[in-house]
């Protein structure tokens, strides 16, 4: 019996696959021998502008790290401020109650369409306004006020619809053993769903890392990106070869936050022996013990027994 999940190409399917994969790799190298002809052509290959950042440690101590400082300080702040808001608003979603679901609802949606950028426009304009926050400051808790108010309505979609996404019967095994709606949340679908939310929740978290320079693009904050720029002057480096550095650490550092995630992930996987939640003896034990008490739901010691 075959143990592919396709069909296996034939002859004629590998030889056309064969002269695709040919035609890709020689287009790819005509596009890329092209951008380097017109780089060289206007003298954007030349050593002397690229050199500040391999010989000049000011370009790194008076530009690029103090720019780097800022950019991992404001998505920092708002990955741990987005990411519990978020769950909190997703979690909110999906409430029986309707003053907590459609308050939160609104929230959500509303946050979720306004652009990012305008966000921190307007938090800037509010904080200049109505509180005493230095004009140095100022533009940090314009960036991160917008990137937790759009990321936390797009971390609370994904929240809600990891949860969505797993088996009714879940929770109804979790309600039949007398687990109530929160202890269902945080002991049976949350530990679920994590794993399932993670690949799009670190996808969020890459977008908060690179929409730290829509800060300096308006509001003069001084994040990576925008430390660069003054460096055409200073030091003659032009502003391809700046954007091209700024690119290859962006890259490293996202890069480095999927690995991790990655990591995660697979660990999380290896973690978990079976496809339900496992709840702790002694958890279970105080949770009947309590209905018992209380009268409310059946035990998981009172499954099974008939009267006699």
């Amino acid at each position: 019996m075959s143990q592919v999940l396709y069909d296996v190409p034939g002859p004629r399917a590998k030889r056309r696959n064969a002269l695709l994969s040919a035609l890709f790799v020689v287009v790819l190298a005509a596009a890329l021998w092209w951008v380097y002809v017109q780089l060289e052509e206007k003298n954007q290959l030349d050593w002397a502008k690229w050199s500040p950042f391999f010989t000049d440690s000011r370009s790194w101590t008076t530009y690029i790290l103090p720019g780097l400082k800022n950019t991992l300080i404001a998505a920092a702040i708002a990955m741990v401020v987005a990411l519990p808001l978020g769950a909190l608003f997703g979690i909110s979603r999906l409430s029986d109650h309707k003053w907590v679901r459609w308050p939160s609802g609104a929230v959500v949606e509303f946050f979720r369409a306004i652009p990012v950028l305008i966000l921190m426009i307007f938090a800037n304009q509010m904080y200049s306004e109505y509180t005493n926050i230095s004009s140095d400051d100022r533009p940090l808790y314009a960036v991160v006020t917008g990137l937790v108010l759009y990321n936390a309505s797009v971390l609370a979609e994904i929240v809600r619809a990891g949860i969505l996404s797993l088996p009714k019967g879940q929770s109804e095994a979790a309600m039949a053993i007398g687990l109530r709606k929160n202890q269902t949340m945080r002991f049976v679908l949350l530990p679920q769903s994590v794993t399932a939310m993670l690949p799009a929740i670190v996808s969020q978290l890459v977008v908060i890392v690179k929409d730290t320079a829509l800060g300096g693009a308006l509001l003069n904050f001084s994040e990576l990106l925008a430390a660069v720029r003054p460096m055409s002057s200073f030091y003659g480096a032009n502003t391809i070869a700046s954007f091209t550095v700024v690119a290859v650490i962006f890259v490293a550092i996202n890069f480095a936050l999927t690995t991790f995630a990655s990591w995660l992930e697979g660990r999380l996987r290896r973690g978990k022996k079976s496809t339900g939640a496992v709840v702790a003896a002694d958890a279970v034990a105080g949770i009947t013990a309590t209905g018992a008490e209380g009268g409310g739901a059946t035990g998981v010691g009172d499954i099974g027994k008939t009267d006699t």
